[in-house]
């Protein structure tokens, strides 16, 4: 055998040049003032770990700490998670209307390394997937990485962000290979109503394409609004719903996510088997996070996941007082997960041509941070995180109002 070669030619693959984030490109046009006066103040970061006032109960550490000091907990797991840590999603997610086992469990790097599992288990190159519009980035970066076409549906803020079902709808065709919904919502903060869900759920019975649901923020619901887990309103649509210790346990860094396989009616065969495969290119998520879950899921009191709650909502009801009051920006009020969606009324402005422009002067001019609605596929909104400290909040809002009305018109 021989080779042609004359010099060094090393190209980056396909897939690697698939593989980019749409949301730096819209992110690296705000650059930092060198000059600002004012601390920064970051809204942008979905990370409730940052700020210092979201921090785990002791006895989750300690549930680590006591597999640390075990010394069993070192090496390689089951491809798919551990039977005990299986075992514990698996009670902690079954309900009467939706079993599960341990075998209906599989254990991934995170939140984000379950969804990349679902859509290599459900889309082949050519296909095309069904995603929320605002949505979360990373869906699409998945669907691109694997040559499969992102169709956005699109998300009504009137109606609190619920799906526009006939243009869902109009989007299907034979090469669509699952619909995904987020809910509760990053970056709208909606909470879907029963009735919504299960007319989601009707589309996509009328079609026979499965769903891939994203409820990593089940457990952030602010008072007035309920949670269904879409695997509860249906016998008949096949659904990998994804969740992780992310988001209720404040732990994002970890690293342990799941995908529960809610299959009553055997649609799912070779999916099950796809993802088994799948769990052996990763070879299972943290060794350590994953043998201290059992532990982590029956001790940690109730009252952490209160006060969580109640410092959202908090941090909500401040956030909604404070912008509503700014003229040229119309919140709409969150529901549930860590985040808030502004209108900008760009038509009020003298000098601010979409939320991009809003989001680099702003930032320019007050060292505020947020995320422009471009980020999300949807213009003319900015995401605000409602997560950092009351004081912090307060003082972002107060730049921000002073900053609209230098620019008004």
């Amino acid at each position: 055998m021989s080779s042609d070669r004359k010099t060094w030619s090393v190209k980056a693959s396909r897939t690697a040049n698939q593989a980019t984030n749409p949301i730096r490109a819209i992110v690296d046009k705000l650059k930092l003032n060198p000059n600002a006066t004012k601390p920064l103040i970051s809204l942008s970061i979905g990370d409730p770990t940052i700020f210092g006032n979201f921090n785990v109960d002791p006895s989750i550490n300690d549930a680590v700490v006591k597999q640390l000091n075990s010394f069993k907990s070192n090496g390689y797991p089951p491809a798919d998670g551990t039977l005990a840590a299986r075992t514990a999603v698996a009670q902690a997610n079954n309900h009467s209307a939706a079993p599960l086992t341990a075998h209906d469990v599989i254990l991934a790097n995170g939140c984000s390394g379950a969804l990349e599992m679902c859509i290599n288990v459900l889309c082949n190159e050519g296909q095309n997937i069904l995603l929320p519009r605002p949505g979360f980035s990373l869906y699409a970066s998945v669907a691109a990485t694997r040559f499969v076409e992102s169709r956005y549906y699109d998300l009504v803020p009137e109606n609190n962000w619920e799906a526009d079902l006939v243009h869902m709808e109009s989007l299907i065709d034979e090469k669509t290979s699952a619909i995904l919904v987020n809910n509760p919502s990053n970056p709208c903060g909606s909470v879907y109503s029963r009735q919504h869900l299960e007319a989601i759920l009707a589309v996509a019975e009328k079609y026979h394409v499965p769903i891939i649901a994203d409820e990593i923020y089940c457990d952030l619901v602010f008072k007035g609004n309920e949670f269904f887990p879409m695997a509860t309103l249906t016998t008949t649509v096949p659904i990998l719903s994804v969740g992780g210790l992310a988001k209720k346990w404040l732990v994002p860094g970890w690293r342990v996510g799941w995908i529960l396989i809610h299959d009553r009616n055997n649609i799912f065969a070779e999916i099950n088997v796809g993802l088994h495969q799948l769990a052996q290119i990763i070879l299972g998520p943290n060794s350590l996070i994953q043998a201290a879950i059992p532990d982590i899921f029956e001790k940690t009191p109730e009252s952490f996941f209160q006060d969580t709650i109640k410092q959202l909502e908090k941090n909500v009801e401040l956030s909604m007082r404070e912008v509503s009051k700014i003229d040229g920006m119309v919140p709409v009020n969150p529901q549930g997960a860590m985040y808030m969606m502004v209108r900008i009324e760009v038509d009020k402005f003298k000098d601010i041509e979409s939320d991009v422009d809003f989001s680099a002067k702003l930032l320019d001019e007050e060292n505020v941070v947020c995320l422009p609605g471009e980020c999300f596929k949807y213009p003319n909104f900015v995401r605000f995180v409602i997560t950092p400290t009351y004081d912090r909040l307060e003082e972002a809002y107060k730049r921000i109002d002073e900053f609209c009305a230098r620019h008004r018109k």
